[in-house]
């Protein structure tokens, strides 16, 4: 009743050819080699091995692994990777996985059907280094190893030329598509965030503050050198003694880690209040993704960026993590005062402490108060009892340094009276024990203090290394009042930064050691590119694209006008790049124009070349219509043909371009009539 559907097969894929194949593992090298450094090693080395096996068999003429082998390998390769992040989902591990099956997929690769599944996982390979890094190094490498892969596309379909003319013409193809793809980068309307989600091992190996403080946490801090955040100011920047920013502020403390707050179970926590008490800043900050919500604005802040809020303890908090470089402006004012009124809730978690630890400290904090109490004084007894501290500090043997002894339980009785070395983590938290213990209400800040000013962009720049902590007490018509007692220690630290407060020897990033002005110079300037790039690249995000927009003549873009826009500009594009093609086409081709050039002498005499012949087909009907002319023209036709189909070098085909050009030459005038 029904006929039969005829099944075709489908045609085999061309084989591979030989020389095709060096261009393939090199560009599974190119895109594969730059994960090294995130992938566990043992799969690097699988993945080199793997490669350098393929290329072995290539040299020998060997034969490929057998089909039951590669099974082995690819059950091996997922279960290592399984092991490893006990996942097969999530950046790193699907980054692995895409990594293992480029190397892998060369050792069965037999015809070009193969060989494009490789240049197409390597494209796809390319847009996951951007997971890792967005520098301009990794840009870079990046679009060489584009060239790379459309090279080796042009060899698969070429086949044999000059290494030198195909990476011509995949560079000439990217340049093409350059104009499309700064239209598209513009005009394209931005969304908020990336067009994927990305899983939250994405942000694992990000870097900042911590809403904890224990021993040598802020250590690892300040032995970073990357930049944590960069400042623009609108008008001159504050003295670098007043640079502090603000990040969480620690309450709790359990005799050895320093914790946030934790806000109460019911009721809405009161908003701080700011008091303005001097000339106040605006200024702009690119901060790096950390995957917190701290905003670190110059304390203290009155004006707040869209999406952001402020903590009862005057912390800037964005709705949602930074999980990208994200640019914000604020305004700031100094001096101030904060919370001049203070809930009781507050002030009595800002005394809290253990039991039973440390007695030698509060012996000497109930000292000074019972010291303080019975003088009568302009100043109040806690405001007394801070400079009793900070003049302790000043006074005795207490030294600043970033490689402290361990303490043991009674961590502040052997930090102040038996060790006396550490760094601002450790003068913070003993400043606030001993406040806290004398009955002064006392708080730890963490944040970073200072920034170098980069005279190339303008910028300035807050590395991890200015990781800082201080102190806060609550005074009577005051409110909370900043102390830093490592200025106390050392007034360098405060005034000229980390390198400055050091001894020779001491473990801080060579790049904070720069003395060569040369050295700083190149430095300032990569750091000023690098910046831009972020700014511009990076960061092109929903607002920046409004500025750059408004600054070219929209003067408020929607989504329409910019879809409209970027269409005509991609036809304009497109037609110039058309017209380009063709006219290189054209006059590139010495033999197409003359053989084009004969062709127009033959039409004028009545010979019209027929859109579906070839040269020799129309030379062979011009003998027929035209014996006269016969000889010459299939002269003319064999000589078009070697130059445009024969095998030959350049050196070889140039004696048929000048005969070609000689038949031209030697065709009877238009007045001599046919014999």
């Amino acid at each position: 009743m029904f006929a039969k559907r005829a099944s075709f097969p489908s045609p085999p894929s061309p084989a591979l050819e030989r020389g095709a194949l060096p261009w393939l593992l090199a560009t599974a090298l190119a895109t594969a080699g730059p994960h090294a450094g995130h992938l566990p090693p043992w799969l690097s080395l699988v993945v080199a091995v793997l490669l350098f096996w393929r290329f072995r068999i290539w040299r020998t003429n060997g034969r490929l692994p057998a089909r039951w082998l590669l099974v082995l390998l690819v059950a091996a390769g997922v279960a290592g990777i399984v092991a490893q992040f006990h996942t097969l989902f999530g950046r790193d591990a699907g980054v692995a996985l895409l990594v293992f099956f480029v190397a892998l997929k060369p050792m069965e690769m037999r015809g070009r059907r193969d060989a494009l599944v490789v240049v197409m996982l390597g494209y796809f390979l390319l847009l996951t280094h951007y997971f890792f890094s967005q520098s301009i190094p990794t840009g870079i490498w990046l679009l060489v190893s584009a060239t790379l892969l459309t090279a080796a596309l042009i060899r698969l379909h070429g086949g044999n030329q000059p290494v030198g003319a195909t990476f011509r013409t995949a560079a000439l193809l990217l340049a093409q598509a350059l104009p499309f793809m700064l239209i598209l980068y513009v005009l394209f309307p931005r969304i908020s965030g990336p067009l994927w989600g990305l899983p939250q091992d994405a942000y694992s190996g990000l870097n900042g503050l911590s809403d904890t403080m224990a021993p040598g946490s802020l250590n690892r801090l300040i032995q970073s050198s990357e930049i944590a955040f960069r400042v623009q100011f609108s008008d001159r920047i504050p003295e670098k003694p007043a640079l502090y920013w603000r990040g969480p502020v620690l309450d709790d403390y359990d005799g050895l880690t320093w914790r946030a707050r934790v806000p109460p179970p019911h009721g809405q926590p009161a908003k701080p209040v700011i008091e303005a008490g001097g000339k106040t800043y605006d200024y702009v900050s690119t901060l790096e993704a950390s995957n917190q919500r701290w905003l670190l604005a110059l304390d203290a802040p009155i004006k707040l960026p869209p999406d952001s809020e402020l903590s009862p303890s005057a912390e800037v908090l964005a709705r949602q993590p930074l999980r990208a470089r994200t640019r914000v402006a604020f305004t700031s004012t100094l001096p101030y005062r904060l919370n001049r009124v203070e809930s009781p809730l507050a002030l009595q978690q800002a005394l809290s402490l253990p039991a039973q630890i440390n007695p030698r400290a509060r012996a000497l904090a109930t000292a000074w108060r019972v010291e303080w109490n019975s003088k009568p004084s302009q100043q109040g007894a806690d405001e007394r009892i801070a400079q009793a501290a900070l003049a302790m500090f000043r006074k005795e043997a207490f030294y600043y340094t970033l490689r402290p002894p361990l303490l043991g339980e009674q961590a502040m009785d052997e930090f102040l009276f038996d060790t006396r070395r550490g760094f601002c983590e450790h003068y913070a938290s003993a400043f606030v024990f001993l406040m806290r213990a004398a009955g002064v209400p006392a708080r730890v800040v963490t944040g970073y203090q200072g920034g170098e000013l980069n005279p190339v962009d303008g910028y300035l720049v807050v590395r991890q290394s200015d990781a800082h902590a201080w102190a806060e007490i609550w005074l009577a018509e005051q409110g909370w009042v900043r102390i830093d007692p490592t200025g106390a220690v050392a007034p360098s630290r405060v005034e000229q930064g980390i390198a400055a407060a050091l001894p020779e020897g001491e473990p801080l990033p060579l790049l904070l050691r720069l003395d060569a002005g040369w050295l700083r110079q190149m430095r300032n300037r990569w750091e000023a590119a690098n910046n831009a790039w972020n700014q511009w690249v990076i960061a092109y995000n929903p607002q920046r694209q409004r500025e750059l927009l408004s600054r070219i003549g929209f003067k408020e873009p929607d989504w329409q006008s910019m879809v409209a826009t970027l269409t005509v500009l991609c036809g304009v594009a497109l037609l110039l790049v058309t017209a380009w093609t063709l006219y290189q086409r054209r006059t590139d081709d010495p033999a197409l124009r003359a053989w084009q050039r004969y062709c127009a002498q033959l039409r004028r005499r009545g010979i019209r070349l027929a859109p579906w012949e070839g040269p020799l087909e129309f030379a062979a009907r011009v003998g027929r219509e035209r014996p006269d002319l016969g000889e010459l023209t299939a002269e003319a036709a064999r000589c078009y043909a070697d130059l445009r189909y024969g095998q030959g070098g350049a050196t070889q085909l140039q004696p048929q371009l000048r005969r070609l050009q000689e038949c031209l030459r030697r065709l009877p005038p238009l007045w001599r009539k046919p014999v």
